[in-house]
């Protein structure tokens, strides 16, 4: 089966491309600035289905989680440490190749703690805790 990618979905549609490619990111126990931040330090390095879409706010009460899927064809640029207001729980789940690679991404910006993760099949879905670059520095360059 072929998929040709047709003016209602454009090559930059990560719906378009293979699905080990894609990499779904549920950012949740967060505000909604943070999760804004994250989006955008991902929206900077792969192509997304949230376009330039903020998350909202809603009048729930219940805790808010933010959903994107990011078309993770290989290793991001380099990235300046972004800070945070608070921790954000991220979890990744795709292709193990993909998921490694969007990690390296929230690696560069962020300070990454794994909380946890399972192996399928085909799939990996990992669970991480980010929290701010320290001064807005890399991670690495503390």
């Amino acid at each position: 089966m072929h998929h040709t990618p047709t003016p209602a979905s454009p090559a930059q549609d990560p719906r378009s491309h293979p699905s080990a490619e894609l990499v779904q990111v549920v950012l949740g126990e967060c505000s909604v600035a943070d999760a804004d931040t994250v989006f955008t330090v991902l929206r900077a390095h792969f192509p997304s289905d949230r376009g330039v879409d903020a998350p909202r706010q809603t009048e729930q009460e219940s805790p808010a989680v933010w959903t994107g899927e990011f078309r993770v064809a290989g290793s991001p640029g380099p990235a300046r440490g972004v800070l945070l207001a608070g921790p954000v729980t991220a979890d990744l789940q795709g292709g193990p190749v993909a998921v490694a690679h969007l990690r390296e991404a929230l690696e560069a910006a962020f300070v990454v703690s794994p909380v946890g993760t399972v192996s399928g099949d085909q799939e990996i879905e990992v669970q991480l805790r980010l929290t701010g670059a320290e001064h807005g520095a890399p991670p690495g360059d503390a």
